[in-house]
C-alpha cells in the first residue's frame, strides 16, 4: 500500500513512517492542509489517513475537498480519521461526510494498520471487475474458477488465491511475503517453499510450461510476476 497521511504531529509521522514502512507500507507524511490537498493530487495512494486538527484548517475541510473532487480516483480515496479520544462529535461529523474509518488518539500503530488493509480490501471491492481477463485466460473472481480458452482448469482454493494475487499485480514483481499476506488466513507456511509448489501447480494447470510461453515468470532471490502478455 502507498498512504498519505496528513497530520502535524511530527513525532507521529515518523513514527507511522517507520513501523508501517517494516510492514511494507509506503507513507508520505504531510503537516498541513494546503501541501496535503496538493499531495492528493498525486496518482498513486491507495488510502488517506487524516488527523481533524490540522494548523491551517481541519480535517473535515480535507474531506468535503476529496469527496467533491471531479476526479473519481482522488474522490473514491478510502480515508481513515484520527480523532480525539473521547470527541464523539468528531467521529459522526467525519463519518457523515464521508470518512470510511476512524480511529481516536492514542492508537496501536497495529491497528491502524489492520483498519487501512480493511477500507482498503472494501475500496477493491467495489471497483475490481468480477473477471481478470489476459488473452486465453480467464479468471473468475465470484465464481473463484479459473478458464484457459473457455475449458475450466482445476486449483485448490490456495492456488486459485496465489494466481489471483499474481494476476492483480500483474507486472509487478511480488515476493514470497507479500504472496502469503495476500492469502492471510490460509495455512500456509512462511518458511517452507509451500508456495513454490503451489506456484508449479498453477503452471501446470493454465498451461504454462517450457512447451508454452510463460505466464508466470520466476525473478531468482526474489518472487514471482504475472505478465500481462505470456513472455
Amino acid at each position: 500500500m502507498k498512504i498519505l497521511v496528513i497530520d502535524d504531529d511530527r513525532r507521529l509521522g515518523q513514527m507511522l513512517v517507520t513501523w508501517l514502512g517494516s510492514n511494507g507500507v509506503t507513507v508520505e507524511v504531510r503537516a498541513d492542509g494546503r501541501t496535503g490537498k496538493a499531495a492528493l493530487e498525486q496518482a498513486g495512494w491507495d488510502a488517506l489517513v487524516l488527523d481533524v486538527m490540522l494548523p491551517d484548517t481541519d480535517g473535515f475541510e480535507i474531506l468535503r475537498h476529496l469527496r467533491s473532487h471531479p476526479r473519481p480516483a482522488v474522490s473514491g480515496l478510502p480515508v481513515l480519521m484520527l480523532t480525539a479520544r473521547g470527541d464523539e462529535t468528531d467521529r459522526v461529523v467525519g463519518l457523515e461526510l464521508g470518512a470510511d474509518d476512524y480511529l481516536p488518539k492514542p492508537f496501536s500503530p497495529r491497528e491502524l494498520l489492520a483498519r487501512l488493509r480493511a477500507i482498503t480490501r472494501r475500496a477493491r471491492a467495489v471497483t475490481e471487475p468480477d473477471v481478470l481477463r489476459f488473452d486465453d485466460l480467464e479468471i473468475d473472481l465470484g465464481g473463484r474458477v479459473v478458464r484457459l480458452a473457455g475449458e475450466d482448469r482445476p486449483l485448490t482454493s490456495y492456488q486459485f488465491d496465489i494466481l489471483v494475487a499474481l494476476a492483480k499485480a500483474a507486472g509487478r514483481v511480488l515476493n514470497r511475503d507479500q504472496i502469503l499476506d495476500a492469502v492471510r488466513g490460509e495455512p500456509l507456511e512462511a518458511f517452507d517453499r509451500s508456495i513454490d509448489v503451489h506456484v508449479s501447480r498453477i503452471r501446470a494447470a493454465i498451461g504454462d510450461d517450457a512447451r508454452n510461453p510463460r505466464r508466470i515468470v520466476t525473478v531468482r532471490g526474489v518472487g514471482y510476476v504475472f505478465t500481462r502478455s505470456p513472455a
